[in-house]
């Protein structure tokens, strides 16, 4: 079934982007509304309804925060995401060290938090309904928790000893975070627990010899650079520059060894 997935030759999106595009997203509520970021800092929201009727159609662009935008990011888009509850908000992230939270209607921003370092994904909990928090993984390995009620940064998890690469909710659990960094480290967190993450995911599930010099878990043997759960929350796939996709319990933090 794999080897048979091809594109669609029915449906194509208009092209705007001059250059790559790194980072899309499919609104939750309708699933009719598509973000993309580019790595020239350009910002492009499309309509994939087929408005035409006909059995090949382009999904047109609907506005884009161009060049010529004056508050457009001046590096290149990372994470482009909608508000997980309706479509009048969006977020997007950049190397040019900023979060912006961005007002659909007017194409303004209605926020922006400043980092120090570059902003490499960001990511809102899909399930949250008591609190706000955006989670963004920066240069520093400090992951950073803003507060889109209260416009803060205030909260920090401490616990990675590089940068920070990917960072996503569960969809199961709304205080539960994933964090992946370039330190070859996976954590898991509480974000109500004050004293550090949860677990580090160890791929070797605990049964190297402790007395190794690899006592420290690592959950790949290269940077982290990305993570995601599955629909339902139960597992977390991770994937690293060792080349390897690994699957964990997401409850357990056990490495189901399933090989890819």
């Amino acid at each position: 079934r794999v080897l048979s997935l091809e594109l669609n030759k029915d449906r194509e999106v208009e092209r705007i982007h001059g250059s790559g595009i790194n980072t899309l997203d499919i609104e939750p509520v309708e699933g009719r509304y598509m973000l993309s970021g580019g790595s020239d800092g350009v910002i492009v929201l499309y309509d994939l309804e087929n408005l035409s009727r006909k059995p090949s159609y382009t999904c047109k662009a609907l506005c884009s925060v161009g060049r010529s935008h004056p508050d457009v990011h001046r590096f290149s888009v990372e994470t482009v995401q909608w508000y997980p509850h309706d479509t009048g908000m969006f977020t997007s992230s950049s190397f040019d060290k900023t979060l912006k939270i961005w007002d659909t209607n007017t194409l303004q921003p209605a926020d922006v938090f400043h980092f120090e370092g570059t902003v490499y994904c960001h990511h809102m909990s899909p399930v949250a309904t008591k609190h706000c928090l955006i989670a963004v993984g920066t240069k520093s390995p400090k992951v950073q928790l803003c507060d889109l009620k209260s416009g803060s940064c205030s909260h920090i998890l401490q616990g990675h000893r590089q940068e920070v690469l990917a960072v996503s909710w569960s969809p199961r659990h709304e205080y539960i975070l994933a964090t992946a960094s370039a330190d070859n480290r996976v954590k898991l967190w509480d974000v109500r627990r004050a004293s550090g993450c949860l677990s580090t995911l160890d791929q070797h599930n605990g049964e190297k010899s402790k007395a190794s010099s690899e006592a420290a878990n690592t959950a790949h043997n290269g940077r982290v650079n990305g993570l995601c759960y599955t629909s339902d929350g139960l597992h977390l796939l991770t994937i690293g520059t060792d080349d390897r996709m690994r699957l964990w319990n997401s409850s357990t933090g056990e490495n189901t060894l399933v090989s890819f």
